[in-house]
């Protein structure tokens, strides 16, 4: 009669097998869905990540194309060389600057604006100074300018050439000065006072697409302003600036031709500031979120990984008797090594498909809830389970070698 430890027919063939470890995992499936739980979460983090960064990367783009492709801005350093102390020189940008820029073909519209340099001014709706409206900023624009903010009128109108040519003392309100200053109707031509002096209000906007310091401000004609408050400062929220509207792809000619266009005869007066390259902008955007996620990611996966070996092990460690009692039956010691190997791949695959069906969830359901395009990858969801299946087989390799070596007759003595 042969023995049956050493029968050289004792095989463990692949359908036994995976029986076996869906047997061995079924067993406890609390402790299996907790296991499981690294892998979910890592895998699904790598989907929602890439899934994410690649969605939010279209709606960066989209964004960015709207209002800072084409957006220029022109800054004026004018020198105090021989100036009385405290004195600001006078703007280097010409009276007809907006005409000048808006020759330049690309070009949607074109104005000078700056902060009034007065610190201490003081904005009120009465000429006494009572309900001064604090933490409001006075700007003085052209007419060119506020049409290149492309405004969002609430009510009334907006500053015209006649406004500026005749320097008459009229403003336009953003909805939130307007609302500090007690601003609710424009039929009565109610004014507000600038240090005592009054304006009229002609115009209420309530959202602009460019230059948003405005938003919470009022705004003058630069020629009235340079009447009443003097030349521009000279300090960097204080320099008058030009600001450049144009059509989609025209920003880089535009700014290239802006300065000569302005003033020939000194155009290194001015700096120049076109809008960066949307790819570039897109791109580092999209590299530093997927970087930054897949980081954390990857620490979800070596928690999933370290959680499917350590259950692994305390598993041999509990089957002990099982293993020993499989070995004096003919079991080999790869037939061991193999079960508790495709124990930890299973665990490893579950965990990779439910954690990438719950990452495709969540973009789907951020983009909706956000109302964007969701995209992803073929490329990085398709292969995400089978990344599930390599972590759990390398965490399962050194339990597996271990319940391999386990010497039969040591573990039935155990028992």
């Amino acid at each position: 009669m042969r023995s049956v430890l050493s029968d050289p027919a004792s095989r463990l063939g692949l359908r036994d097998l995976l029986a076996e470890a869906m047997s061995g995992t079924l067993q406890r499936p609390g402790r299996s869905a907790l296991t499981m739980l690294g892998t979910v979460l890592g895998i699904g983090a790598f989907v929602a990540v890439l899934g994410l960064t690649a969605t939010a990367s279209g709606q960066i783009g989209e964004q960015f194309s709207l209002t800072k492709a084409t957006t220029v801005t022109v800054s004026d350093h004018p020198s105090t060389e021989g100036l009385a102390p405290g004195a600001n020189p006078p703007t280097g940008f010409p009276e007809d600057a907006d005409a000048r820029a808006g020759r330049i073909n690309g070009v949607a519209a074109a104005g000078v604006w700056w902060r009034v340099p007065k610190a201490d001014v003081r904005i009120s709706a009465t000429p006494t100074g009572e309900s001064a409206g604090q933490g409001l900023s006075l700007l003085a624009a052209t007419p060119g300018a506020v049409a290149a903010m492309q405004p969002t009128l609430a009510a009334g109108t907006t500053l015209d050439a006649f406004a500026q040519r005749e320097r008459l003392p009229v403003a336009l309100l953003s909805s939130a000065a307007a609302k500090r200053l007690g601003v609710n109707r424009l039929d009565a031509q109610p004014a507000v006072f600038v240090d005592g002096l009054p304006f009229t209000v002609i115009g209420v906007y309530s959202e602009v697409q460019r230059l948003p310091d405005s938003l919470l401000g009022i705004v003058i004609p630069t020629s009235t302003a340079l009447d009443r408050f003097g030349n521009p400062g000279t300090g960097k929220d204080q320099e008058a600036q030009l600001l450049v509207a144009t059509r989609m792809g025209a920003a880089p000619v535009v700014a290239r031709q802006l300065a000569v266009a302005l003033r020939p005869d000194a155009p290194e007066r001015f700096t120049v500031v076109p809008p960066p390259d949307p790819h570039s902008l897109q791109d580092k955007v999209t590299s530093d979120l997927t970087g930054l996620f897949l980081a954390l990611a990857g620490i979800c996966l070596v928690v999933g990984a370290v959680g499917i070996a350590n259950t692994t092990l305390v598993a041999v460690l509990e089957r002990t008797q099982e293993i020993g009692l499989r070995r004096s039956l003919g079991a080999r010691t790869w037939h061991i090594a193999g079960q508790f190997l495709t124990e930890s791949t299973v665990l490893g695959t579950l965990g990779g498909l439910i954690g990438t069906g719950t990452g495709v969830l969540v973009v789907l359901g951020t983009a909706a809830a956000r109302d964007w395009t969701a995209v992803l990858q073929p490329a990085a969801t398709l292969p995400a389970p089978l990344i599930g299946t390599v972590v759990g087989l390398l965490a399962g390799l050194y339990p597996a070698l271990r319940a391999a070596r386990t010497d039969p007759l040591k573990a039935l003595r155990t028992a």
